[in-house]
């Protein structure tokens, strides 16, 4: 990433967490991905129950790996029975996650296709840690919105064996099939519980 852009991100950085702290919700910025780990490991105690939606953020940085060889209970769900992974979300300790694209006074928008990943985000675990590269600030809510539906979706329907026109086209086509990934949509504005959601602003590309 050029040197010029990595101090822009620095200084957007900031303004990003002043707005999630008008929304009583906590920002910190990691330089690179070692910095972001060690700060998202800083927030989660030994022993700690963990869960995530399809976070490719936390891989990147090398989150999953750290709490696979530290003292803590991951919840891999590639290893459970969908429901029961499901469940077992809701009632952890931590819930890891990406946003699709956020808004520079603090918004986080959010797409899913079983709910799983949004409705954690929104209610059930305790603390809500996301990973967040600089690559998915926006302006506002609509470019937000936009960025989420025509960027994000279409790089997440690749990962899947489904047959979308998003997936052929590489943009969103609003469709109404069985397997659409778009079927719920989050914009967190605002957090009545204090602490509860946490965002690691990386200084670099991550996710879609």
């Amino acid at each position: 990433m050029d040197e010029f852009v990595k101090e822009k991100n620095e200084l957007l950085a900031q303004t990003v967490i002043k707005g999630l702290t008008s929304r009583n919700m906590k920002g910190f910025y990691a330089k690179d991905k070692d910095e972001a780990r060690k700060i998202a490991l800083s927030m989660i105690p030994e022993g700690s129950t963990i869960s995530q939606g399809g976070c490719m953020s936390s891989l990147e940085i090398g989150l999953i790996d750290a709490l696979n060889e530290g003292n803590y209970h991951f919840i891999d769900r590639s290893k459970m029975d969908s429901r029961e992974a499901l469940l077992a979300a809701y009632d952890s300790d931590i819930f890891l996650s990406s946003c699709n694209a956020m808004t520079n006074d603090g918004i986080l928008v959010n797409i899913d296709g079983n709910a799983n990943r949004v409705s954690c985000i929104a209610n059930g675990p305790k603390k809500v840690i996301f990973i967040v590269g600089m690559n998915k600030i926006c302006a506002d809510l609509d470019s937000a919105i936009k960025r989420a539906r025509n960027v994000a979706a279409p790089s997440n329907a690749m990962r899947f064996p489904i047959n979308t026109p998003c997936k052929k086209a590489g943009k969103c086509f609003d469709c109404k099939q069985p397997d659409t990934i778009c079927c719920q949509f989050l914009i967190t504005r605002y957090s009545h519980h204090k602490d509860r959601i946490n965002v690691i602003l990386v200084n670099d590309s991550l996710g879609f």
